[in-house]
């Protein structure tokens, strides 16, 4: 029996969650179905997802079908949750993504889509809700085709459209129209099959040929079947299993060699204890055993106390969690999402699929609650979700935190108070803008040289570099010249103080050298006492190493950028007059219009600031006929008033103030 690591991925209210119970029952996991309405949803468990009827984390369930172990996971759909998905996608064999027969391709479906084909993970479209009214089979067919793929197979015809006794029927190897489609996708992808068509049509299309050369070119990405369905009826659901069981890739599995995995999801048990679930790509882990996570100089170790595996629809205690599976390990008290596990970091890495957050908002305690219990209570959530990226504020006493939208602030709100008794307020959202370099600078202060008073030499010069770089630390002293501790120092206080440049905002894409270097050695009395008074310490070079970055960073000055968004948005013909003005008063920069079906269609870049008040126009100018999508594209120079963040540091951009706050003053 082979095991396959599926997630399943939709826009929301695509039905993900429905179709997820469909498959645990058509399985024969559950007995009676959930209902996402009446929150008795297998995979929905969190009080809050039963209470709005959406998926918030990640939930993960098993089920046998056909020959094949399902580790099924299913993710969240609202957009505010991408960082859910993310941390899921590196660990998939496949995924199903839905689309909803009537609502047809939405805002999330297509970036759900650009990433799978992307990362090349092999995805299989089911097209959910054939039983509601609207729902049009041809329609959404073309959709797929025009925005999300070409490379397209549908699998079967629906009748009774539209009704609930909407049905599904896979085409038949003997449909001549079905093998002719099929053949011509086959052929425009995999030109091997294309050359043995040509040779012998006939062998090469014989025995489940064509099925099997499907299969193998939906395993590589390349091509992806759809099927149509409903989650609700059961339509298309034993067609959607025998899909998963055979076009889909089962998990690699590299059983003798040195574990390795990756931390998804990391939650907190009943005692506040960390649970971690991983999935392994070699080797096995077992209770008992001693086991390294983290990467390079975050590296951290502990014991495994439990292994924990997902079987039919539960989690059962095993004494191993081995490779190509998917399980929860207890016992781990450091470990955090997005770890390596073992002796290698498994394929998912760190890589970035989706776009960082770019709102904020500072958290404000109430009714005298505690800035202490906050604080925790936020830095637990962190290790569940690492972009809500905590800001501490010790000049204020403020906490702010990263967000992708207003639903995520309030489920931040209710879990705060649900889970951890704490209730807490938001300032308004606010946009996250980041920091580019102009040019080049440099600066140096030499030790026992006013007006440097550290007992430490540092030269830096900054350099802009690509677009998505992030933040290099190069050498251009010897090796020997400094204490390998030292550099490190230096090293670790250029990223901390690039989290803030010259008007608050974090510096992206840029390379930093380290020009010079000098120390004086470790000096004792002649008792054998350390003196500090003259003797370098790592403290020295911490507190020297801002002054210098920041001198150096105003040589070379910087702009603020701003995030914007991609918009495509749907209008009546009559409705683009008095849009246009408003797009122009936000900042947006629209393509012309072109036709779209009875009304047209505006693309273009609009501040990621200004989205929020065009939805709130929208409808009243279009009659509620406007059809808006967006994502974030990339981060461009604000125009007008540059925009200041205030400082969270001792401000090394004031060298009297600064000074009067670190170990060592004038």
């Amino acid at each position: 029996m082979h095991m396959l690591n599926l997630g399943i991925l939709a826009h929301i209210d695509a039905g993900k969650t429905s179709l997820t119970e469909r498959l645990l029952h058509a399985a024969g996991v559950v007995d009676e179905l959930g209902s996402v309405d009446d929150g008795s949803t297998r995979t929905d468990s969190l009080a809050l997802e039963r209470q709005r009827g959406i998926t918030i984390k990640a939930a993960v369930v098993s089920f046998a079908v056909r020959g094949a172990t399902v580790n099924l996971i299913d993710t969240p759909g609202h957009p505010d949750f991408i960082a859910e998905v993310e941390r899921v996608l590196g660990v998939l064999d496949g995924a199903v993504l839905v689309v909803s027969a009537v609502e047809g391709v939405q805002a999330q479906t297509r970036v759900l889509m650009r990433t799978l084909e992307r990362l090349r993970i092999p995805t299989l479209l089911f097209v959910n809700k054939i039983d509601r009214r609207g729902a049009d089979r041809d329609r959404v067919l073309r959709e797929i085709a025009e925005r999300l793929t070409p490379a397209l197979v549908p699998l079967g015809s629906v009748t009774g459209s539209g009704t609930r006794a909407a049905a599904y029927a896979p085409y038949a190897d003997s449909d001549p129209a079905f093998t002719a489609a099929l053949v011509d996708r086959l052929a425009e992808q995999d030109d091997e099959f294309l050359a043995a068509y040509l040779a012998d049509e006939a062998k090469a299309s014989a025995g489940g040929q064509l099925r099997r050369r499907l299969a193998a070119l939906t395993s590589r990405g390349l091509l992806h079947p759809v099927l149509f369905g409903s989650a609700i009826t059961g339509a298309g659901i034993d067609a959607l299993l025998t899909g998963i069981a055979t076009l889909l890739p089962a998990a690699g599995v590299d059983a003798e060699g040195e574990p390795s995995g990756t931390v998804f999801k990391v939650e907190r048990g009943p005692a506040g204890e960390k649970i971690a679930y991983v999935r392994m790509f070699a080797g096995t882990v077992r209770t008992r055993d001693q086991v390294g996570f983290g990467a390079g100089d975050d590296r951290r170790a502990g014991k495994v106390t439990a292994v924990e595996l997902f079987e039919d629809g539960s989690c059962v205690r095993a004494d191993a969690l081995a490779a190509g599976r998917i399980g929860r390990l207890r016992g781990l008290g450091e470990v955090r999402v997005g770890d390596p596990l073992g002796a290698h970091p498994g394929p998912a890495g760190e890589q970035r699929h989706f776009a960082p957050p770019t709102l904020e908002t500072v958290v404000v305690p109430r009714d005298g609650a505690g800035r202490a219990a906050v604080h925790l209570a936020l830095a637990q959530l962190a290790e569940q979700d690492p972009l809500i990226n905590l800001r501490q504020d010790d000049l204020r006493g403020e906490v702010s935190v990263s967000l992708y939208g207003e639903v995520q602030k309030e489920v931040i709100q209710a879990t705060l108070a649900d889970e951890y008794g704490v209730a807490v307020d938001f300032r308004e959202t606010t946009t996250i803008c980041v920091e580019r370099l102009c040019g080049a600078g440099s600066a140096v202060e030499v030790i026992a040289k006013p007006p440097n008073p550290f007992l430490a030499t540092v030269g830096l010069r900054v350099e802009p570099g690509p677009p998505d770089s992030g933040v290099r630390f190069e050498l251009a002293v010897e090796l020997g010249s400094l204490p390998l501790a030292f550099i490190k120092t230096v090293e670790e206080s250029v990223s901390r103080t690039l989290t803030q440049g010259l008007h608050g905002w974090q510096v992206l894409d840029c390379t930093v050298t380290m020009t010079h270097s000098g120390y004086w050695a470790r000096q004792s009395h002649a008792h054998g006492t350390f003196d500090a008074s003259m003797s370098s310490t790592a403290g020295d070079f911490r507190h020297l190493t801002p002054l210098v970055l920041m001198a150096a960073l105003r040589q070379a000055g910087t702009t603020v950028h701003e995030p914007v968004h991609r918009f495509r948005l749907e209008l009546p013909n009559d409705a683009y007059g008095p849009v246009l003005p408003l797009l122009t008063r936000l900042g947006a920069l629209p393509h012309a219009p072109v036709p779209h079906g009875a009304g047209c269609l505006l693309e273009g870049e609009i501040p990621a600031a200004a989205v929020h008040r065009l939805e709130q126009r929208l409808p009243g100018l279009t009659r509620g006929e406007a059809v808006l999508e967006y994502a974030f594209e990339r981060y461009r120079p604000v125009r007008g008033a540059t925009p200041e963040r205030a400082r969270t540091d001792h401000n090394p951009l004031d060298r009297k103030e600064y000074l009067l706050h670190v170990q060592r003053r004038v």
